[in-house]
């Protein structure tokens, strides 16, 4: 009698809404890349596929938030919607302060504003863009301290965003720990392919940096996902909650920047989360300015209440093992078919590594963003280039930063696509994989001064 090996996995939540998608024509396609300027940022949604650019505020709510929403205490101070998100905060993340934000870098301006003086250091696990822009706004300077192994895409070190402690220390002694404003910890690390930092070396870092008195800043935006992996690779957490797990993972650190839109399954959100009164004192008067009053911080009551209902969801080990599951499947499928991605898989995203892809680009040709037009011709998909784009430039010198890594990012939204979607995207990314060598590149033609990679254009070499 045949027995079944191994059961079929199934996504946790079923369909009540359909959005329709379009579909386009090869033809259709070669002119709507042209038009935006080979920059799939300036893509028209109606034009798009598959829409893979970003997990952030993409993700699909589910009935209990949506039946939050039509609790939206719309009160200009004081809303009832911000004490729940409040409280929800202190029970999943152990913050004591919280101020709302329109999204993450909402936060990142803030705290950047509040610790930084001009012409002091902000390490960090690998850069993030809009966190480094705020840092260097600031009067900061940006010092990657994260582990050699993260920079290495076929490395398969289990938790690649860890901080390097020795690359720390040394800063320390190099410029004394009173020029260093603080240490920015991202989990999972976005730009090292969704990779996460371990829990012994979260407090490590914790205890190396309080010991120089220097505050630890936590990017909690993919904290969940981040604690997901610590239960899966860390023998100690394994019987742990990922409430229990990302409770541990906050008390090693003194505040948080937080993009809802990522994590907490919302469309517009973010905040920031301290443990010192004073800093939270200053955040408090500072968000008047730039966001709205402290009790709403730029949101609708409403976005503060799906938030709030988010925290609660998006900490459950059935969706988190569905969300990851997702991007692990087709990272699966593309190793399988000998297409190089960034190893081991990340946790929200399959980063292409593109110096593979076209190894007859110089990096100044743009590969990465030439695959994700490539990508884009292939099939409508639309994905984002990680690479010499979203690096940017050197603020001092002007010239380009030139990463090791020339990722292309597909980024799957929470609860969105279906397994037949992510069939789609492997058999679409094969197609361009096979199609690779007589690729020509691009190059930059309109640049603007902050944050490129958005509303850059280019055109075909």
């Amino acid at each position: 009698m045949e027995t079944i090996k191994r059961r079929s996995w199934a996504e946790p939540f079923k369909i009540k809404s359909v959005e329709p998608l379009r579909m386009t024509t090869r033809e259709e396609r070669e002119l709507t890349i042209k038009e935006a300027g080979f920059n799939t940022f300036l893509l028209k949604s109606r034009d798009v596929y598959i829409d893979l650019l970003t997990d952030s505020g993409t993700n699909a709510m589910s009935d209990f938030q949506w039946a939050g929403m039509m609790l939206g205490d719309e009160a200009y101070a004081g809303s009832e919607n911000y004490y729940h998100l409040e409280d929800k905060v202190k029970e999943f993340y152990g913050y004591t302060h919280l101020v709302p934000t329109h999204q993450g870098r909402g936060a990142e301006n803030l705290i950047s504003q509040i610790l930084i003086k001009p012409g002091q250091y902000v390490p960090g696990n690998m850069y993030f863009t809009t966190t480094r822009l705020h840092q260097e706004l600031a009067g900061g300077k940006f010092v990657d301290v994260i582990i050699d192994e993260a920079h290495d895409p076929i490395a398969e070190h289990p938790f690649k965003g860890n901080v390097d402690l020795q690359k720390f220390e040394n800063l320390i002694n190099k410029v004394g720990a009173e020029k260093i404003a603080y240490i920015t910890i991202g989990a999972t690390v976005n730009m090292a392919g969704g990779q996460p930092i371990s829990m012994e070396n979260l407090r490590a870092v914790y205890q190396l940096a309080s010991k120089n008195k220097i505050k630890v800043v936590f990017d909690a935006t993919r904290a969940m996902e981040n604690a997901f992996f610590i239960k899966k690779r860390e023998k100690a957490y394994e019987n742990k909650t990922i409430k229990e797990i990302l409770l541990e993972m906050c008390s090693y650190s003194d505040a948080a920047t937080m993009s809802g839109k990522k994590d907490l399954l919302v469309n517009i959100g973010g905040f920031l989360a301290m443990n010192d009164y004073e800093i939270f004192e200053e955040a408090r008067n500072m968000v008047v300015v730039y966001e709205g009053l402290h009790t709403y911080g730029g949101l609708a009551g409403r976005d503060m209440e799906a938030m709030a209902r988010g925290i609660e969801e998006a900490c459950q080990f059935n969706h988190l093992q569905a969300r990851i599951g997702q991007v692990e499947y087709v990272g699966n499928r593309l190793i399988e078919l000998g297409v190089p991605i960034v190893r081991p898989i990340g946790g929200h995203a399959i980063f292409l590594d593109a110096k593979q892809f076209y190894p007859q680009l110089e990096q100044l040709n743009f590969p990465a963003q030439t695959l994700a037009a490539e990508l884009y011709l292939d099939s409508g998909i639309r994905a984002m280039e990680r690479g010499i784009v979203s690096a940017g430039r050197n603020k001092e010198t002007g010239d380009h930063y030139y990463p090791k890594l020339e990722l292309v990012r597909l980024t799957f939204p929470r609860r969105v696509y279906t397994q037949a979607h992510c069939d789609v995207t492997v058999e679409s990314v094969f197609e361009v994989w096979q199609n690779r060598k007589n690729v020509k590149g691009l190059k930059m033609i309109y640049e603007p001064k902050y944050l490129r990679f958005f509303q850059a254009r280019f055109e075909k070499l």
